[in-house]
């Protein structure tokens, strides 16, 4: 029934397309391309833009982490379960109904909160409130396999579900939300944005580039080195050649926890980049004042060279988002003061 409506429809649009005269002509009005040759469409400018995606109620299938998921025209009331949806659906232009807290600056990350404000809160991301989430009547709910895969099948029992495999692969972030909010053109146009940045970047750090870098992270009884991180991928696809995982060494898949202060003469790389954690801050800085004291730790290559950089850990790591890749490539051009 649905299909035979189209075909109606689409007869009528071609008909009074064809009632404006054939051929091209100088008044700046569009050529549609049609079966019987090419057709002048005069509509306005402001319906010309109108993006058909967001029109249809064609259902699609959405492949994801967790299965395949059915969704039915283009969700308006939409859950995102992790920081980095959160960013997604923002530069997306998507305002969610309800989101997770953020890890610090509670309950928004500053960058956000303009764009966020008035949005329901859910809980955290570790344990999303499932009895508000179905109060808010969602059509739509973005979760993280790395995250929610045991609270998946009730999650779906409340709204379509789509599950992103990890929670720090921005760009797989932004091509799951993309082709589930029908935003597939605005994606283009935001990758094409950050290719030209990530090539302006290349260019101007030429020469300034250091050899190795490591990317490290506090906490209040150990310290964390990424191997394969958001961050690590960012300035792996900047050129930057990242600290990979020493021989015999174990860890996660995105890095390890270090508790040996012997484990120190890994990192010696000409850059670190590193950030305390925000959450037992006062015991995290107390334990970075413990490592960075050591000997052993005054004999690598970036302390001897002042080459151990101070950041931002929303930007460089909680994020993990299209805004904050964007807002931690801002603070690289800072760091290595390229204009």
């Amino acid at each position: 029934m649905f299909r035979s409506s189209k075909l109606v429809v689409a007869s009528i649009v071609v008909a009074m397309l064809m009632l404006s005269g054939c051929g091209a002509n100088n008044s700046g009005n569009a050529v549609v391309k049609t079966n019987q040759g090419e057709v002048v469409n005069n509509v306005s400018n402001e319906q010309e833009s109108v993006n058909y995606e967001e029109q249809s109620n064609q259902p699609r299938v959405i492949q994801h982490a967790l299965g395949d998921t059915e969704i039915v025209g283009t969700p308006i009331r939409v859950v995102t379960l992790y920081q980095g949806a959160n960013d997604t659906a923002v530069a997306l232009g998507v305002k969610p109904i309800g989101v997770v807290e953020s890890w610090d600056q509670q309950p928004i990350y500053e960058y956000l909160r303009a764009d966020l404000e008035g949005v329901t809160m859910l809980g955290s991301e570790l344990q999303p409130n499932l009895e508000q989430i179905a109060k808010l009547k969602p059509d739509l709910i973005i979760g993280s396999k790395f995250r929610h895969e045991k609270i998946y099948p009730q999650l779906s029992k409340i709204a379509p579900t789509v599950m992103d495999e990890t929670v720090y692969e921005w760009k797989d972030t932004l091509s799951l939300m993309a082709d589930t909010l029908n935003k597939t053109e605005t994606e283009k146009e935001l990758l094409a944005k950050w290719d030209e940045r990530v090539m302006d970047f290349k260019t101007k750090i030429d020469g300034k580039m250091p050899a190795k870098v490591a990317i490290t992270n506090f906490r209040s009884d150990h310290m964390r080195v990424y191997y394969n991180s958001y961050s690590g991928s960012i300035l792996n696809e900047l050129g930057f050649k990242n600290l990979e995982r020493p021989v015999g060494s174990e860890g996660e898949e995105w890095g390890e926890k270090i508790t040996s202060k012997e484990r120190i003469l890994d990192l010696n790389v000409n850059a670190i980049f590193n950030f305390n954690a925000s959450k037992d801050s006062e015991m995290a800085e107390n334990n970075y004042k413990e490592w960075t004291s050591h000997p052993l730790w005054q004999e690598l290559d970036a302390v001897k060279d002042n080459k151990v950089y101070q950041v931002d850990e929303v930007y460089w790591s909680t994020g993990a988002g299209y805004k904050s890749a964007n807002l931690m490539l801002d603070s690289l051009y800072d760091l290595f003061e390229l204009k």
